[in-house]
């Protein structure tokens, strides 16, 4: 079974596979926004965990999505 098999709204923290497995995102994109400060990570030994807080925060944080309805093309 995976680490993360159900999306947990209430967790602590997510490891970085908890972390791309929850959001979609590649791990290079987990750890760019971990450089950039954006995601805030902790070390546990050598494993890195980010807060779920944080992660709650970044997505809050993104600008809504825009998607326009185009055309709908019917197949017969």
């Amino acid at each position: 079974m995976s680490e993360v098999t159900y999306a947990i709204p209430n967790a602590l923290c997510f490891t970085i596979e908890g972390t791309t497995l929850a959001t979609g995102l590649p791990r290079t994109t987990i750890y760019e926004l971990i450089g950039s400060g954006k995601l805030d990570a902790r070390k546990v030994g050598r494993r890195t965990i980010i807060t779920g807080e944080s992660l709650r925060q970044y997505l809050e944080a993104l600008p809504p999505a825009n998607i326009r309805a185009s055309k709908i093309v019917k197949v017969a």
